[in-house]
């Protein structure tokens, strides 16, 4: 099976240093094949012959400790879901100097439609919406300080998310597509 594995809180701020090198021949050394990293922000797309993310995610987390002697928490995918994800983003949506577009994934135990209700949401500058797996949010670049988004960290909610930008999760879509 073909996933998608983002990795939460390395290399963020000069903390749990991770070189891509390395974490290609952690993923490798547990058992995983094809594996391609993706920038430094902990993206990794493979194939394994485990069909159970959550067992995946389990044998990498442990891998990941083992090596690095750090406890990061791994988000799993299967290409479907990520696929599905990927393809929800409106194609208008970018980021660049004009908009910040991201994708919150989110951990299955909070991975539902009410979770947008814990949100501050600005209508009128925000646009959110909710896909299984992932909130997708998008703000006017010159709005960004006063999006809602900023609210969310230090939250709870907040660390039951990994967020990618949109160029990425489009990248790691293509990436998955061609393994």
């Amino acid at each position: 099976m073909k996933y998608v594995a983002l990795l939460r809180g390395i290399n963020v701020g000069g903390k749990n240093k991770v070189e891509m090198k390395k974490l290609k021949q952690v993923f490798e050394e547990a058992g995983m094949t094809q594996v391609t990293t993706y920038i430094n922000s902990g993206n990794v797309v493979f194939v394994s012959t485990i069909d159970s993310k959550e067992a995946v995610a389990s044998i990498v987390e442990k891998a990941i400790l083992s090596y690095f002697d750090l406890q990061i928490h791994v988000l799993i995918y299967s290409s479907a879901e990520f696929l599905e994800i990927a393809q929800s983003v409106p194609e208008h949506w970018t980021n660049d100097q004009n908009m910040k577009s991201d994708v919150l994934f989110l951990w299955q135990d909070v991975d539902d439609a009410s979770v947008v209700n814990q949100l501050s949401i600005k209508p009128d500058i925000d646009g959110v919406l909710y896909v299984a797996g992932a909130i997708l949010w998008s703000v006017d670049k010159d709005l960004v300080t006063k999006s809602g988004l900023s609210k969310i960290v230090g939250t709870a909610l907040y660390r039951r998310i990994t967020v990618r930008n949109v160029n990425t999760v489009r990248k790691l879509a293509a990436l998955l597509e061609h393994i």
